[in-house]
Order: structure tokens, then C-alpha cells, then sequence
């Protein structure tokens, strides 16, 4: 495990501020690193994630942007659902952007599956989002596409402590990562307490409630804002077939591959993300 650079403490011990917003009978968590009166920046999380993901990026863009983070429904400290639809999550994103007081100029930095709901959500009001970055994430070339993996969860998984919920996180997909200290933090953030013990911070039956798994090609063709993907060059779940692919839809689209990076990429790489992101971020400004 690597040692723990000073950067990190000084990110994770950046005040945030904790509010909600109800979405279709859901209170929707969502946090904030500054107040408003910049342009906006929002942080949306992959598959069975959650905002303290984006901990140790956020702050580094706290003083140009009014900065923020979402617990999509289902995650995080965000209410479960009967059932997840991706017109939800994209309503999800559009209200947190809307209760945190977002301007019309903000950006959109969505990893993974968050990527995929945030095209979503982006097509749904065209005008809303000034820009998209893509984290490892998108439409797929048609070759790389493979079949749903099987469900994972039989039941509910029950810690009888901390310690021993926290010794099971894994990310997924699965990787190495050099940079043990965040895997640390995330998996610290990714567990909680109920009266049968410890479980995770995500509604295990998430996959088997999900309705409406439809095509993005066209919400993606439909998108008028600026648009950025970086993706990891030793992604097994995004590789450059794909990115070329949605260029092809999208030729404005600004594509960086990220170097030793794998699909969690802001883990393997946080400070060299920060630089590549802050890099697209400037340019769409000036």
C-alpha cells in the first residue's frame, strides 16, 4: 500500500455541507464543497458508489466552481426505490443540479454508469448542462458490447461489525489499485450501522429493480453541450474501439486516454485526473 500523501488529508478534510431533495417520493443526498455564485460542477457516482467517492477530487475545483455531488437512488445516503428507472436518475440529476442552486452554466463529470444516466438527464433538457465529461464511461462500440453479468446478490449481505464489512469491499469491476489509501477511505464511507449489524450503503437488489435499460445512441446525437470522455488506457470496461465509436456520433467530442489508468481511473491516477479534467474544464471556459 502506498503511503498517504499530504494532498489527500488536506482534501477529505474539506468542510462539505450535507442537504436533500425529494424526487418522486425519495429524499435524494447530495453535498456541496462551496456556495453559490461560480459555475457549477456536479459529480455523479458509478454503480453502487456514492458522492465520498469524489472527496478527493472535488475540493481542487471548490474555488472556480460552486461544486457538488450526488447520491443517486439506491446508493449512498440517498432512499432506496421499488423500482430504478434511467428517466429517475436522470430526473434525480436534473433536481439536485436545480436544489443546489447550479447555474445554467455547469458541467456535468459522471463516472460510469452515472455517465450513462447523466446522457440521460443531459437530453432530457437540452439547455440545462453547459457540459458533459464522461469518466470511463458512454456508448460502446457495438463489438465491445457484452451480455448483462448474472445477478450477484442472493440476499442481503449483514456485517456482524465495521471492520468486517469494510475487509469485503471490492471494487467493481474488479482491479488492483496502487493507491490503497482510497480504496481505504471509500470502503470506510461505503458501509453503515442497522439493528442486525453492518451493511453496504447501496440497495443490493438494485440490478433486479432496474427497468428500462434503453438505447442511449440517440439522447447521445441529441446532446447540444459541450462534450469531453476520458478513459482509462487499461480499462477492461472502456477501451479507445468505443471512444473512436462515439466520436464518430459526437465528432466535437474531446477524448483523453489516461495513462496506467484502469476503469476506476481518479483511484489509480487522482492527481494526473485533477489536471487532465481541470485542463478540459479551462478550455471549455475560455
Amino acid at each position: 500500500m502506498s503511503e498517504t500523501p499530504d494532498w489527500f488529508w488536506s482534501a477529505i478534510d474539506t468542510k462539505t455541507e450535507k442537504h436533500s431533495v425529494e424526487v418522486d417520493e425519495c429524499d435524494i443526498n447530495y453535498r456541496t464543497w462551496s456556495e453559490p455564485g461560480n459555475p457549477g460542477l456536479l459529480f455523479v457516482h458509478g454503480h453502487s458508489a456514492h458522492s465520498h467517492w469524489w472527496d478527493f477530487i472535488a475540493p481542487s475545483f471548490m474555488n472556480d466552481f460552486h461544486t457538488a455531488a450526488i447520491d443517486l437512488s439506491g446508493m449512498g445516503d440517498s432512499d432506496h426505490r421499488d423500482v430504478y428507472t434511467m428517466d429517475l436518475f436522470a430526473e434525480e440529476i436534473l433536481a439536485v443540479a436545480d436544489a443546489a442552486g447550479l447555474p445554467p452554466e455547469t458541467y456535468l463529470v459522471s463516472h460510469s454508469f452515472g455517465g450513462i444516466m447523466s446522457i440521460q438527464a443531459a437530453a432530457r433538457k437540452l439547455d440545462r448542462f453547459s457540459g458533459l465529461c464522461l469518466i470511463d464511461s458512454g456508448l460502446k462500440d457495438p463489438g465491445d458490447e457484452k451480455p448483462p453479468e448474472v445477478e450477484r446478490w442472493a440476499k442481503p449481505k449483514v456485517y456482524p461489525g465495521f471492520d468486517a464489512a469494510k475487509s469485503r469491499f471490492r471494487l467493481r469491476p474488479a482491479q488492483t489499485c496502487e493507491n490503497g489509501y482510497l480504496v481505504e477511505y471509500i470502503a470506510r464511507n461505503s458501509v453503515e450501522h442497522i439493528d442486525e449489524g453492518w451493511v453496504w450503503k447501496f440497495d443490493e437488489e438494485l440490478d433486479s429493480r432496474m427497468e428500462g435499460r434503453g438505447d442511449l445512441t440517440e439522447a447521445f446525437k441529441s446532446l447540444t453541450c459541450k462534450l469531453a470522455l476520458i478513459y482509462g488506457a487499461d480499462s477492461e470496461s472502456f477501451t479507445g474501439k468505443s471512444a473512436q465509436y462515439m466520436q464518430s456520433l459526437a465528432p466535437q467530442m474531446q477524448v483523453v486516454e489516461l495513462a496506467a489508468a484502469q476503469h476506476h481511473l481518479f483511484l489509480d491516477q487522482p492527481l494526473a485526473f485533477i489536471e487532465t479534467l481541470s485542463g478540459i474544464l479551462a478550455g471549455w471556459r475560455g
